[in-house]
Parts: structure tokens; C-alpha cells; sequence
């Protein structure tokens, strides 16, 4: 797989990138690196070799689910410069 100019554009575009023209060929050799290197692994050969780790065989201790900590929002809400109905009160910052 080798990446052009219209693809690293059009990945810049679905990801909301600003890139500059210039390093356009820069990103296309780098990430078609990347890709070559993903490539070579899929390729290599793991018949027989067994996985070192896997979460999901990893034990999770659990807890009882309780609350231990003290409802303190009105302690925290008393500094805040505005409050109402137990929520912060924000300038809109967005139009």
C-alpha cells in the first residue's frame, strides 16, 4: 500500500488537521513507512508461538460498591462565582 498526496489530504481532512503543503511528501513517506512496517509484522510467521499475556485472562478484584466519600458540593459550590440548582454557572464561550 503506498500513500499519495490525495489520501494524506484526505486524512488531514477526517481527522480536522491543519498540515502545510510542503510536508505533504514528508507524511506520505512516513506514514507509508508505518504502513510497510505493519505489513512486515502481519506477515511474520506466528504459528506455534503462544501470546505472553492477554487481559482478558487477567483476574479483576472487586469491591463492594459503596460510597465512601462525604457529599461536599455545597462546600465546593460556595466559592464558585456562580451557582444554580446545584450546577456551575459558565460564561458561553462558544457562538
Amino acid at each position: 500500500m503506498s500513500l499519495e498526496k490525495s489520501d494524506i489530504e484526505k486524512i488531514a481532512h477526517l481527522a480536522r488537521l491543519a498540515i502545510d503543503e510542503e510536508r505533504i511528501p514528508d507524511y506520505a513517506r512516513d506514514l507509508n513507512n508505518i504502513l510497510n512496517l505493519v505489513e512486515q509484522l502481519s506477515a511474520a510467521n506466528t504459528e506455534g508461538v503462544v501470546p505472553m499475556a492477554h487481559p482478558l485472562d487477567a483476574y479483576q478484584r472487586l469491591r463492594e460498591d459503596t460510597v465512601t466519600e462525604v457529599d461536599q458540593r455545597d462546600v465546593f459550590q460556595a466559592i464558585a462565582p456562580k451557582t444554580e440548582e446545584g450546577v456551575y454557572l459558565v460564561p458561553k464561550v462558544i457562538e
